[in-house]
């Protein structure tokens, strides 16, 4: 797993990295702007959104927001991604703080209509996912939604296809996110696959 200070020295080439990977439709991020593209969508048909980002990185998604009205939240544990994220969303409330922690305390004084975490939380173990989105659930407004991006895959079955298709490109470090699982626990989630790799899970209060 890539510690804060590795983030720091990956954040100002994040984004190309991740637009090279995804316009060769390779993994890990294929599928990436079609994920934030369809989250983008499901959060505007709500006028002036209340959003919390889970790991926002340099705020490719949550700065379209920003931009069009939303009020957005953030956590995030590199404080270079969060320097980077500010100078595009200056009104933005960005918070450093571990997510596998939980919600840094002014964060945790609000509710949002929508909780996005886009390829953040694929570093914590199942059960610390499952802890976490306990928690989140407990700050959604009524109607609200907890909208997750990722590398993902339904059944374990897809996820260990993939991996021997990716071969030696294969992050062992990751922990992506497996849905029938997870429902075991939070029988709520609903998946919709965007990619080979990659689709959104919600979960709505």
């Amino acid at each position: 797993m890539l510690d804060n200070k590795g983030f720091d020295l990956w954040a100002d080439g994040y984004d190309k990295t991740v637009g090279v990977s995804d316009e060769e439709n390779a993994y890990p991020f294929a599928g990436y702007k079609d994920v934030l593209g369809t989250i983008y969508k499901t959060i505007m048909k709500k006028a002036n959104a209340v959003v919390l980002d889970i790991g926002f990185g340099t705020g490719t998604l949550t700065t379209k927001l920003y931009e069009n009205g939303c009020t957005i939240y953030g956590q995030d544990f590199s404080a270079r991604m969060i320097e980077l994220a500010s100078e595009k969303m200056p009104g933005a409330h960005l918070y450093q703080g571990d997510f596998t922690q939980g919600l840094v305390e002014p964060l945790q004084t609000q509710n949002y209509d929508f909780i996005v975490a886009t390829y953040s939380l694929h570093h914590l173990t199942d059960e610390q996912k499952v802890s976490l989105l306990r928690v989140l659930r407990d700050h959604l407004n009524p109607g609200g939604q907890i909208l997750i991006g990722d590398v993902a895959f339904e059944t374990r079955s897809q996820l260990e296809q993939c991996r021997k298709d990716v071969g030696d490109e294969w992050d062992e470090e990751e922990i992506y996110f497996v849905v029938d699982e997870l429902k075991k626990d939070l029988p709520q989630l609903t998946f919709t696959k965007i990619s080979y790799c990659a689709g959104i899970i919600a979960s709505a209060l």
